[in-house]
């Protein structure tokens, strides 16, 4: 964001004035002088001593030139990779996530990345939460996507994004009356449940306990596309996060009744690399296709 003052400032030193600045940076020298000068007055410290027509860097300046010449080599280095990443044309990026997200909200991650990048190859794999943080520390996956990954070394966020639970049911059901509902009231219907083996389960068990219900569920599965599918045919309601159901919510199918339950706590999706691993162009953009889908499907 600073990348004009610093490049002034680093001729001026480079020139020894701000006139001969001025001339290579092809603006005039009150340009030059009032982004010094501005500099000058942000950091509290002169960065030059002006000894008759000539500018010495001062012990403050110096510590400045330092600061800016390793700032505007990142910054090369950053326009570099946003060049490579416009042109990029081919490649091949992998990505590990749940059963549940692949089949709920990559469809449309994957065609909207695809009508951009169409010489890029994805590879998507749906597995097991534990498989998934292996493919990504192993190197076999790039980028992994899941709930509530645990806070273990190895891995970088590169976004987390929190999803509140709420009553899944179908369109017309007694709960859409009012724009919130409570488990205590979808006990009274019969309750599709993720198995226990799924993320949320440990969430819905531990809030139901710190409220004293009693649940005895009529189906327990570990797909979420099953519970969805229940819900529609009326076979009872199930209790999921509003990514999980979002295409269906939009197309009318289901309706998602948010829960305000005290200390019912959301679900974490992030979005993770191996740390200490350097991105592909292939696997930033599919990132950022990420980040952006997560970020538009969050908005009111």
């Amino acid at each position: 964001m600073h990348a004009k003052v610093l490049r002034y400032f680093v001729e001026v030193v480079r020139a020894g004035s701000i006139r001969k600045a001025a001339e290579q940076l092809h603006v005039v020298p009150t340009a030059v002088n009032r982004q010094i000068l501005n500099l000058e007055e942000e950091l509290g410290a002169p960065l030059f001593e002006r000894i008759r027509n000539t500018l010495k860097l001062t012990p403050v300046g110096e510590i400045v030139l330092a600061h800016a010449r390793q700032t505007l080599r990142e910054f090369d280095g950053v326009r570099e990779r946003i060049e490579a990443v416009r042109g990029l044309r081919q490649g091949e990026v992998s990505l590990a996530t749940t059963t549940g997200l692949a089949g709920a909200f990559l469809p449309s991650v994957t065609q909207r990345f695809r009508a951009a990048h169409p010489g890029i190859r994805l590879t998507l794999l749906d597995l097991p939460i534990a498989a998934v943080l292996k493919s990504v520390h192993d190197g076999d996956c790039d980028l992994a996507l899941a709930y509530d990954v645990p806070d273990t070394a190895g891995f970088r966020t590169l976004f987390a994004s929190e999803w509140p639970i709420g009553a899944v049911v179908p369109p017309g059901h007694p709960l859409t009356a009012q724009a919130t509902t409570t488990l205590a009231d979808c006990v009274g219907y019969p309750l599709i449940l993720p198995a226990p083996v799924m993320s949320i389960r440990p969430i819905l068990d531990g809030a139901f306990g710190r409220s004293a219900i009693q649940v005895s569920p009529v189906v327990e599965t570990t797909s979420t596309a099953l519970m969805r599918q229940l819900v529609a045919q009326g076979v009872g309601i199930t209790l999921l996060n509003r990514l999980d159901v979002d295409e269906e919510r939009r197309g009318g199918k289901l309706v998602y009744v948010p829960l305000r339950d005290a200390g019912l706590r959301p679900q974490t999706l992030t979005l993770v690399v191996r740390a200490g691993a350097e991105s592909s162009p292939a696997a930033e953009l599919l990132a950022r296709e990420l980040m952006v889908c997560l970020d538009e499907l969050l908005a009111p």
